[in-house]
């Protein structure tokens, strides 16, 4: 999974102060010329306009993706500023209706449809789906400042500086969300306290001491700390609201969408070519196939492992069996991340050694233990990388540490993650998945198709690049790395499956644990803990499923069309220099240059 920022809300200025208007401000037209600018060259001018627009009123998202001119402002969730952003949504959509699609190249049309899509999103989230209203856990000003303080981007002093004006709004941040949450639901608004609370380690010594090394005046200072006491009074304000107003009020929405509202959220967030009940119906029918071939493994290992026992009649036993022997072999709990780490030289070698891709040794990989405020979402490993601004920044491949669980729920979890499902895992979150992809991501020439990046295609990719690792040998095309592979896959699926159960239908957690362990053979620790995110998240677990078939469906149709011409490489890294385009319009550009 990755911690890369997606699209919130459309934050746009409006009239000649931004130069968003196309037209309205002038032209482009030389004095004395008659020169017609083409097509192209007018949307490429309003990509760019739009772009700086975007990040002015969105600094948030702006830091995230590497632009930190705007690191000091601090937009407050007020229902004025909603009503600034429906007033703006509408005069943007309005002018990118006047660009003749058709006319546009084929990135340019892809563009349009990203930015298309951005625009009827945003508006359909801030209108209709109103998680500003029944999500508590979005309102956090840990992880905006992390970002900055950990950066490396600009000095020490400016970096505070933006730190300390942006925190001078804290209070009337916190106030406009207190006043927004309107009949939250239970799971968020715990989600909300754990994170929060989180958040104050943030406004801790680590902060102060940074302010202690600097070169800020001792004015600069004062306020500084002055800023930080009230920002954490705030915060611990807001989870004293949600603990002693909130909760004990106990009026709550349910977690469910229901069925019109997940398949709308399907069609903005995965934009693929099939709708939600297709995917739905695709990976009950893959489920079955992994099934298949998790016997026929099992059934070929039984003797190597279990030679003194008969093979049982049901097979699904001999499945589960086996993979709970070799679950056997796993990490220790202190040496959890310290294990992270170790496989990451051998997973670069292995891409290098087989040439699966050109990789680039100037991007630093960072291992790291979640930070607090990022945890107890159900994602026990993440990646934080950085945007198309800041490429040379480190990405964060974030490994949620095992310190203070008890025991038996640690070794539940260590057994998931064994000798050779924390390889897969490795590849999935690193090498060459979300890390390597996102290396590339930020080459694009394509702003737009990096800053509004399509989830189902960075997690479809990672899931592929499994897949690829595999085929090309890695693990020794042993029958238990394929199994082991498979039962992974197998999550895979039936995150698809679950998602569109508990959002759509009425699953319960105790039938949704049952389906996780008896047909995903996986460990009550994963089990529980896919339940929790389920109920914190919408539509995100089909991504991986809907992008990984869509991706693989579009490799093999190649390979046929191409025949000797193939090659794995060359495929490899024509897909990803698309940036994070949803997979149908990669489809699109790579089926044109076939």
């Amino acid at each position: 999974m990755t911690n890369t920022s997606t699209p919130k809300l459309l934050l746009l200025a409006a009239g000649c102060a931004t130069s968003l208007w196309l037209g309205s401000c002038g032209t482009d037209q030389h004095a004395g010329t008659t020169e017609v600018p083409t097509a192209d060259a007018n949307f490429d001018r309003f990509k760019g306009q739009f772009i700086d627009s975007l990040w002015y009123y969105d600094p948030e998202w702006a830091s995230s993706q590497g632009y930190h001119r705007y690191d000091s402002l601090l937009v407050v969730p007020s229902a004025g500023r909603r009503q600034t952003e429906a007033a703006v949504r509408a005069r943007v959509s309005k002018q990118l209706a006047t660009f003749p699609v058709g006319e546009l190249s084929v990135n340019n049309q892809t563009d349009f449809r990203l930015i298309e899509n951005y625009l009827n999103s945003s508006r359909w989230y801030a209108d209709t789906l109103k998680s500003w209203q029944w999500n508590p856990a979005i309102y956090n000003l840990g992880s905006s400042v992390a970002e900055i303080l950990n950066g490396r981007y600009q000095p020490l002093d400016r970096r505070l500086r933006s730190i300390s004006l942006k925190i001078s709004r804290s209070a009337d941040y916190y106030a406009a969300a207190e006043d927004n949450i309107k009949n939250p639901t239970l799971e968020h608004t715990k989600l909300a306290i754990e994170q929060n609370r989180g958040a104050l380690s943030v406004f801790g010594p680590a902060l102060l001491d940074s302010l202690n090394r600097s070169g800020l005046s001792e004015r600069e200072k004062k306020d500084f700390r002055d800023r930080v006491a009230t920002t954490r009074l705030v915060l611990e304000n807001y989870i004293a609201f949600l603990e002693k107003e909130v909760l004990p009020a106990g009026h709550f929405r349910s977690f469910r969408l229901g069925k019109a509202l997940y398949d709308r959220k399907f069609y903005y967030d995965i934009q693929s070519s099939s709708s939600a009940d297709e995917v739905y119906q695709k990976a009950l029918a893959h489920k079955q196939e992994l099934l298949r071939d998790m016997k026929q493994r099992a059934t070929r290992l039984w003797p190597k492992y279990f030679a003194d026992q008969p093979l049982p009649v049901d097979t699904l036993l001999a499945v589960k069996q086996v993979i709970s022997h070799l679950s056997q072999k796993h990490a220790t709990p202190a040496g959890f991340v310290a294990a992270v780490k170790a496989q990451i030289p051998t997973l670069t070698k292995f891409v290098n050694d087989k040439k699966l891709l050109t990789q680039d040794p100037t991007k630093p990989l960072v291992v790291r233990e979640t930070p607090p405020y990022m945890r107890g979402s159900g994602a026990g490993a993440s990646v934080s990388a950085p945007g198309p601004y800041d490429t040379a920044a480190d990405t964060y491949y974030n490994v949620e540490p095992l310190d203070g669980q008890p025991a038996a729920q640690a070794e539940s979890y260590l057994r998931e993650y064994n000798e050779y499902t924390l390889q897969i895992l490795n590849i999935h979150e690193a090498i060459p998945g979300h890390y390597t992809q996102l290396v590339y991501s930020n080459r694009s020439p394509s702003l737009i198709k990096s800053i509004l990046g399509n989830g189902a295609m960075v997690e479809g990719w990672a899931v592929y690049a499994e897949r690829m690792m595999l085929e090309s040998g890695y693990g020794g095309n042993s029958d238990e790395i394929w199994l082991m592979w498979d039962k992974w896959n197998m999550r895979v699926t039936i995150n698809a499956i679950i998602d569109h159960e508990i959002q759509v239908g009425n699953a319960s957690e105790a039938s949704i644990v049952a389906q996780l362990t008896r047909d995903g053979f996986q460990e009550q620790a994963e089990a529980t803990s896919k339940w929790k995110r389920a109920t914190l998240s919408q539509v995100q677990l089909s991504s991986y499923f809907t992008g990984y078939t869509e991706i693989y469906d579009l490799r093999e149709e190649l390979k046929k069309q191409q025949g000797s011409q193939y090659d794995l490489k060359t495929f490899n890294e024509q897909f990803l220099s698309y940036g994070s385009a949803p997979v149908r319009y990669i489809r699109n550009m790579m089926l044109k240059k076939a």
